[in-house]
């Protein structure tokens, strides 16, 4: 792990911890895998960033913010804070309506990538309906095809964007308490 994960809160190191022990393949190198800044553009000028409601997270993106995106256009939105550099290729932004608090970060903006995870902020949902609160039980109704990634967490393709994934962290009872769209070629985590 780099020094940028070092200084991040237990809630989000555990979700960089858990997307580079297998939910997101790190370092791969598929250009046709990675978005294109046009398509995160379309994306974002079409409104669905945000799933085409408020409080949604995915399938492109949340609250203004698409994956892929560059950090340049991120933030022309107005609608991120950096919060560290990217000393190790990606840096850690919150979204200004959603302040993470000194240790934490919102999303991950990498220098190839463009924003690689958004972390969904406490009350924001998925179009299927889960978020932060929601059971286990809940997820695989709403995910069917959800998969164990190699940390053992719950991990499934967004609907509609083949191109990202949904990873739900559980407590121990079976709750989700953490959960992140990450584009499937993320490389934040190296």
């Amino acid at each position: 792990m780099t020094n940028t994960a070092a200084r991040l809160g237990r809630p989000v190191a555990v979700a960089v911890a858990v997307l580079a022990m297998g939910v997101a393949p790190v370092g791969a190198t598929s250009a046709s895998a990675a978005p294109s800044a046009p398509v995160s553009a379309a994306v974002n000028a079409a409104g669905s960033a945000s799933g085409g409601a408020a409080g949604r997270l995915g399938p492109y993106g949340y609250g203004g913010v698409t994956l892929g995106m560059s950090a340049k256009q991120a933030q022309k939105t107005r609608r991120v804070v950096k919060k560290f550099g990217g000393g190790g290729g990606c840096s850690g932004w919150d979204l200004r309506a959603h302040p993470t608090g000194a240790d934490g970060a919102g999303l991950f903006i990498s220098k190839k990538r463009g924003v690689a995870v958004i972390f969904a902020p406490r009350g924001v949902r998925t179009p299927e309906g889960i978020g932060i609160g929601s059971t286990r039980r809940q997820v695989e109704k709403a995910y069917p095809h959800l998969r164990t990634a190699a940390s053992g967490y719950p991990v499934t393709t967004v609907p509609g964007n083949r191109r990202a994934d949904y990873v739900f962290l559980l407590s121990r009872g079976g709750k989700v308490y953490q959960l992140a769209l990450s584009l499937k070629t993320q490389d934040c985590v190296n």
